[in-house]
Order: C-alpha cells, then sequence, then structure tokens
C-alpha cells in the first residue's frame, strides 16, 4: 500500500498516529524505569497498526477479516496495560491513549461487522 492510498483510508491513518503516540509515551514510561509496562504496551499498542495494514493486502474477506479481529484484540490488550498504567505510581497520564483507542476499536468493530454481513 502506498502513502498516498494509506492517507485516505480513515483506520490506516488512526492505526498509525497512534501507533506514534505509543512509542512516545513508552519512552515516558522507560525514562520514568517502568520497563515492565513499556514493552508489552509497546507491542500491542503498535501491532494494532500493523494488523490494519497488513488485512489491507488480505487474501480473502475472511482474511481481512480475521487480521481486523487481531487487531481488535490487540487493542483490549493495549487497553489493559494502558489501565495498569493509570495505576503505577509516576506513569504519565494516559487520557489521550484511551482516547484514541476508543476510536479505534469503535470503527474495527464498524469494519468487522459490516464485513461480516457483507454491505
Amino acid at each position: 500500500m502506498d502513502e498516498e492510498r494509506a492517507a485516505k483510508n480513515l483506520i490506516v491513518e488512526l492505526t498509525l498516529e497512534f501507533s506514534y503516540l505509543i512509542m512516545d509515551y513508552c519512552d515516558q514510561l522507560e525514562a520514568a524505569r517502568k520497563y515492565n509496562l513499556a514493552n508489552p504496551l509497546f507491542r500491542s499498542g503498535t501491532a494494532i497498526g500493523a494488523l490494519v495494514r497488513e488485512a489491507q493486502n488480505s487474501e480473502s474477506k475472511a482474511d481481512f477479516i480475521h487480521k481486523l479481529k487481531i487487531a481488535a484484540k490487540e487493542g483490549d490488550e493495549t487497553e489493559h496495560w494502558l489501565l495498569l498504567a493509570r495505576k503505577v505510581k509516576n506513569a504519565p497520564p494516559a487520557e489521550i491513549l484511551f482516547e484514541k483507542l476508543k476510536s479505534i476499536n469503535r470503527i474495527l468493530n464498524r469494519i468487522i461487522a459490516t464485513s461480516k454481513s457483507g454491505t
């Protein structure tokens, strides 16, 4: 997928932006020496966008849906790590990440439902 096409695809654009925010947030966690939280959050938070991109080149409709379902699972895992970050002493605030993740999850679920129904 080229950059121009990606820029026209809302979910690709949102998940790429979210990945940048996650990377920055994980850098902040590491600066606060919260490595056990930063590492899994980095993996799950950036995996969402990678899976969405992978779905753009899926081999079939079923493969497309499957990849987006995995992206949604990564979104759930990311939410788990962000909830933990809320409770960790000296962790930076993550409210903007929660807002962005909520939008991404809503869009992913809508795409999955629409793709399943065939409309």
